[in-house]
């Protein structure tokens, strides 16, 4: 066993500091740091495990009407026409033996590395920092925490509003009185799941064009010379990312994407990196 002086400490510390760590090194580092995250990872995801009913009672809200998205919407209508939405509540089923325990197993794994990535990213971006001069530092702390930021809100917006109207609108969708809607669990985590990530990975638009702007790579006149042609993009992207076809869904999803592709031409627009801006 080797016991370091206060001398080999600060040595050591230097060394990382001025970025004179050996190939082997940095892979201790970065191992030390990985054990972190995954032990971390696991025991937020034993907390969510064991705090089974208060997770799913967050998950499940949105099958009910006493959702508060639904409850704003009811105000709003009864407001505007003298009566509320009319009630729902859809029941959801189970097809599988071991299907609630896998479910309840994934979910716990998906909250635990929820809730460890901002360390997770504290770690990753303290161990490439000291390669990075001071400005090139700043610009990645903006980024990295930027785009945090983004696929929470985008994650939120999925969980608040595209997610409970697509499932109301979808549940409770008939062709005949004659055919009952039967939900399985699976299909609702799968859906709610998915959408919930791909609006988080779409509301990393404007970090990403303000990185390509600072960058000197896009414009804010690019982006509005090609506006037409992004709508059909975003179309498409949409598409992707609603698990139906109908007009409904997929407007609901198209328009906070477009909503972002305007918004990322004025951060653009503003870039000091956006040295071209032509019209």
């Amino acid at each position: 066993m080797i016991i370091l002086s206060n001398d080999n400490m600060e040595q050591a510390a230097e060394k990382t500091q001025i970025g004179e760590m050996s190939f082997w090194e940095h892979l201790d580092v970065l191992r030390a740091s990985l054990i972190k995250i995954a032990i971390t990872t696991v025991l937020c995801g034993i907390v969510a495990f064991l705090f089974k009913e208060e997770v799913f009672s967050v998950i499940l809200a949105p099958k009910s009407d006493s959702f508060i998205t639904y409850r704003l919407f009811s105000h709003i209508a009864e407001w505007a026409t003298g009566t509320g939405n009319p009630a729902f509540s859809v029941q959801l089923i189970n097809t599988g033996l071991a299907e609630q325990f896998v479910i309840h197993m994934k979910t716990s794994v998906y909250i635990g590395f929820l809730l460890s990535s901002p360390y997770t990213l504290y770690l990753l971006f303290h161990f490439i920092s000291p390669a990075l001069y001071e400005n090139e530092k700043k610009y990645s702390l903006r980024v990295v925490g930027s785009g945090y930021v983004m696929f929470i809100l985008g994650v939120l917006l999925s969980y608040f509003l595209i997610f409970p109207l697509t499932f109301r609108f979808l549940g409770t969708y008939q062709v005949s009185s004659d055919v009952a809607n039967m939900i399985t669990l699976q299909s609702y985590m799968g859906t709610l799941l998915m959408m919930s990530i791909l609006m988080g990975i779409v509301f990393e638009l404007p970090v990403l064009c303000w990185l390509l702007g600072k960058l000197g790579i896009l414009s804010a006149g690019f982006m509005r010379r090609f506006r037409k042609h992004s709508v059909i993009v975003i179309l498409i992207i949409s598409a992707i990312i609603t698990p139906t076809s109908d007009i409904f869904t997929l407007s609901l999803v198209a328009l906070p994407i477009w909503m972002l592709y305007e918004v990322s031409i004025l951060i653009v627009g503003k870039s000091k990196g956006n040295k071209k801006d032509e019209i």
